[in-house]
């Protein structure tokens, strides 16, 4: 097939380019600039030129493929609902130019939606309180005839060269002094490495009926405590307990991340697709010492 992809260039993404060219399909990344279409053309992929606000060029790129991966998503937590209404008008543009193809379409939306507290599967719906309206979205563009799935990634998405959730807390035990969890820390991630989010991805354009809901997990739940533990070990810092009234000022912007219990399960998507995890779990991944590389 040939697969248009936003965020080609992203950690998640340029793992998809890889893994969907060597799987035989011709990948189309969308590429803001001569640096992201230089690096689509080292990974043997076409740019198509635009961004994600850029309505036209969406539609443009949508029209010429025989599917879509949307992975771009404009992470600006100071005004996260802007971001959010960019991606729900992405999904929404693109579905229109899928509209009635039975194209597949995979859409990212990310297990911190699922209600927290209890083991999360792919039959629970998003929470009504999400600001992220992926799920919603897509689900509509199912409607039109469009073969639109969504992959939940993992709070934790790890491997070499990750800048989300995990690189923060490490900069923070940094600059803080201490390696910190919240309460007890039985709180728990999930976490999924990239290179097996990357194999999800293209099984779901591949295969994923319309309407499923898929997640990227494979460690179901790992406590924060556990984490917390192994950079304070690597970082020859204290692994200590703060208070909820403490972590705000102390996480600052991941605090709700730091903080929630979100444990999930990937069994329906194992079983329905086929995929397995087959790369490090995050504690080992972070026991390989990667991450605290100055």
């Amino acid at each position: 097939m040939r697969i248009f992809v936003t965020g080609a260039t992203g950690f998640i993404g340029s793992a998809v380019v890889r893994e969907l060219i060597g799987a035989g399909h011709r990948v189309v990344g969308l590429a803001r600039s001569d640096k992201s279409a230089a690096a689509l053309a080292a990974a043997g992929a076409d740019a198509h030129r635009g961004s994600l606000d850029d309505l036209d060029s969406l539609r443009g790129g949508a029209a010429a493929a025989d599917g879509v991966i949307h992975l771009a998503f404009i992470h600006d937590f100071s005004d996260f609902a802007a971001a959010a209404e960019t991606d729900r008008l992405a999904i929404e543009t693109i579905g229109e130019a899928l509209e009635d193809s039975g194209k597949p379409f995979v859409v990212t939306s990310g297990t911190l939606t699922l209600a927290p507290g209890r083991l999360g599967t792919e039959e629970d719906a998003a929470m009504p309180t999400a600001h992220r309206r992926s799920e919603e979205a897509a689900m509509a563009v199912v409607k039109r005839g469009v073969r639109s799935s969504i992959v939940r990634l993992s709070p934790s998405v790890h491997g070499p060269g990750d800048y989300g959730f995990i690189p923060s807390l490490i900069d923070i035990a940094r600059a803080k002094g201490v390696s910190a969890y919240i309460g007890d820390g039985s709180n728990r991630w999930p976490a999924v490495h990239r290179l097996d989010a990357a194999r999800l991805f293209r099984m779901a354009v591949e295969g994923a009926p319309a309407g499923s809901r898929l997640h990227a997990v494979g460690d179901e739940g790992v406590p924060l405590r556990d984490i917390a533990d192994v950079i304070g070990r690597h970082l020859d810092l204290p692994a200590i307990s703060i208070s909820h009234e403490e972590a705000a000022d102390h996480f600052g912007w991941i605090s709700f991340a730091a903080s929630v219990d979100n444990p999930t399960s990937s069994a329906l998507t194992q079983e329905r697709l086929g995929w397995r995890p087959e790369h490090a779990s995050l504690i080992s991944d972070l026991e390989q010492g990667h991450y605290f590389k100055v």
